[in-house]
């Protein structure tokens, strides 16, 4: 039984490292077992560089075709587990065939990597940026092993930045203006607004704020939408009167935002909207959505 575990163990032990892995900034990653682990954070046209380690096993060497690295960035839906569309894909050559007796270290440079797109986890697909070492053989398979590493990538404030002012109305029911102070937001931003209520003719029971996130999948007939709420702000809990207003102070830090991501590589969008809820004394609900643009900035 001993003999059968050690057949299926890898012949040797790889480890992948960053040259600044100690004074680069780490940042939680949660894995698709539910473990979190920290990792590396980078940001586009960086250069990635580090140390590739091969162990054999003790009183084993590695026959091998050759050893590379490889750079790659990757959408994966989870509709189509297995299969990912490389939208980056580097590699560096680190070792011509031959044998490995004992511990080798290979240095590689990625130099000026463009990564375009943000690391993201979505309800449908993830898109990751990975490194991944082949150690390539003849006889009992290839060795490989990964290394995530994650990319974010910042926008300066937007030179244009205009309000949002719109109607809420029902005829000869219920006419209200709402305000948002602007239309773009930073990660830690506060949205701050306010609600005008110019008629009321029928009995409120309360009023919310949602932000919600809507993810796209896929084009045409194949498009896959999933909406989730990711915050709800009561607003007001009663009933307004003519005349009366409502402020509105919604901090962004608290919720898990991303950046707003249009048409990534021609496989996904997320989107964010403002969506204001008002439920009357008989539970019916009228809504009002926005769609407001989300950025990452320098220090959020």
């Amino acid at each position: 039984m001993n003999f059968l575990i050690g057949a299926f163990k890898p012949a040797c032990n790889i480890s992948i490292t960053f040259s600044d892995g100690k004074s680069r900034k780490q940042v939680p990653m949660k894995k698709e077992n539910g473990k979190t682990i920290m990792v590396s954070l980078f940001q586009s046209k960086e250069s990635i560089a580090g140390k590739v380690s091969i162990e054999p096993l003790q009183g084993k060497k590695i026959e091998h075709l050759g050893v590379k690295v490889e750079l790659l960035g990757q959408i994966e839906m989870y509709f189509d587990r297995g299969n990912f569309y490389d939208f980056t894909s580097l590699v560096r050559e680190l070792d011509v065939p031959g044998d490995i007796y004992e511990r080798k270290t290979y240095p590689f440079e990625f130099s000026t990597v463009e990564m375009p797109y943000e690391t993201y986890n979505g309800a449908n697909l993830r898109l990751r940026y990975v490194l991944k070492v082949t150690v390539s053989r003849n006889y009992g398979g290839s060795i490989v092993e990964y290394q995530d590493f994650i990319v974010r990538n910042y926008s300066p404030p937007p030179s244009i930045n205009n309000s949002i002012k719109m109607e809420v109305g029902i005829e000869d029911c219920l006419h209200i203006e709402f305000e948002y102070n602007k239309s773009k937001y930073h990660l830690k931003d506060v949205i701050i607004g306010k609600i005008y209520f110019l008629l009321v003719r029928i009995k409120i029971k309360n009023m919310d704020l949602e932000i919600r996130r809507r993810e796209s999948t896929g084009s045409g007939a194949n498009t896959h939408v999933e909406t989730e709420t990711l915050a709800k702000f009561e607003l007001m809990d009663g009933a307004p009167v003519r005349g009366e207003s409502i402020p509105i102070r919604l901090f962004l830090s608290p919720y898990e935002l991303t950046p707003t991501y249009r048409n990534i590589n021609n496989k996904f969008s997320v989107k964010y909207y403002l969506n204001l809820v008002l439920v009357d004394e008989e539970d019916r609900r009228y809504f009002k959505q926005q769609e407001i643009a989300i950025y990452r900035q320098q220090d959020s």
